[in-house]
C-alpha cells in the first residue's frame, strides 16, 4: 500500500514529505500552513534551549533539511517512531510517558504529582496524522480532535493516563485529493485516523518500554515528573430565555 508520507530520518530528525500539503499543528509556532514537509525532532536529555526557533533551524540544517515546516519536539528517539496506514489515512507517532498528566474523574485522586517537569519534551506523545483526502477547514481541525481522542483513549488503556504535559498533534490533508466534508469518527477519514493513531501509538510504546519491566503503565507510575489536575470547577446551568431568573 502506498504511504501517505515519504519519510526520512537523519541525525534525530524525522521528515515527513508530501507535496502541496495543508498542515495544522498544535506544536511550537503552530497553526495552519501549506507546504511539502513536517518534522519530528528528538531533543537531548536535559535540553533547555529557550530559543526554540533557532534550535529548530539549526537542527534541520544539520540534518540537511532546507525546507521549513511544522515541527514537533520530543525527548523520544526516532528509533521508536512507528507508522500505521489504513485506507486514506496514515499516522506517525513517537511516545514517551515520563511526564504524565493525570485527570482524575469521580473523586479518584490518582497518584500525586512529582513536580512540574522542565520544558524539555521528555515524555511527549507526538502524533502526525494525514490523509490523501481534501478536508475543509472544520474537518482538518476536527482531525486534530479525533487524533487527540484516540491518543488519550489508547494511553489510558496502556499507561493509565490520558496524556503527558507536552503532547502535540499535526494533522494534514491533500488539497488536491477527493473532497471529504467531515472527519468525525463515523467517517472513512475519522475512523481510519482513530485506528492508525491507536496502532502506531501502541507500537511506539512497545518499542520504548519493555513488558518485563511493567511496560508503559509502570513507566508512567514511576515517572520523575508529572501533574494531576484534581481541582474541581464550579458548575451551573446555562441560562436561556426560557429559564432566565430561575433558581439554580
Amino acid at each position: 500500500m502506498t504511504e501517505v508520507f515519504e519519510s526520512t530520518v537523519r541525525d534525530g530528525v524525522l521528515r515527513l514529505r508530501r507535496p502541496k500539503t495543508r498542515w495544522l499543528s498544535t506544536g511550537h509556532a503552530g497553526g495552519e500552513s501549506l507546504g511539502p514537509v513536517a518534522y519530528n525532532v528528538s531533543v537531548p536529555e536535559g535540553w533547555d534551549d529557550r530559543d526554540v526557533d533557532g534550535y529548530v533551524e539549526r537542527r534541520l540544517a544539520a540534518a540537511g533539511f532546507e525546507r521549513p515546516g511544522p515541527t514537533l519536539l520530543t525527548g523520544v528517539s526516532m528509533r521508536h517512531a512507528r507508522r500505521a496506514r489504513l485506507g486514506p489515512v496514515e499516522a506517525v507517532v513517537t511516545a514517551g510517558v515520563s511526564n504524565p498528566a493525570a485527570l482524575p474523574v469521580d473523586g479518584e485522586l490518582g497518584r500525586p504529582a512529582r513536580g512540574t517537569p522542565p520544558d524539555d519534551h521528555a515524555g511527549t506523545v507526538n502524533v502526525l496524522v494525514g490523509t490523501t483526502r481534501s478536508l475543509g477547514p472544520g474537518a482538518l481541525a476536527n482531525l486534530v480532535a479525533v487524533a487527540a481522542e484516540a491518543k488519550a483513549t489508547t494511553l489510558l488503556s496502556r499507561a493509565g493516563v490520558p496524556g503527558t504535559t507536552t503532547d502535540a498533534v499535526v494533522a494534514a490533508c491533500d488539497p488536491a485529493g477527493d473532497r471529504a466534508s467531515y472527519s468525525g469518527s463515523a467517517t472513512d477519514v475519522g475512523g481510519a485516523a482513530r485506528a492508525c493513531v491507536r496502532d502506531a501509538l501502541c507500537a511506539s510504546l512497545d518499542s520504548r518500554y519493555a513488558e518485563d519491566d511493567g511496560g508503559a503503565t509502570a513507566a508512567a507510575a514511576d515517572a520523575p515528573y508529572g501533574v494531576v489536575t484534581d481541582e474541581r470547577a464550579s458548575v451551573s446551568r446555562v441560562l436561556t430565555a426560557e429559564n432566565d431568573g430561575e433558581a439554580l
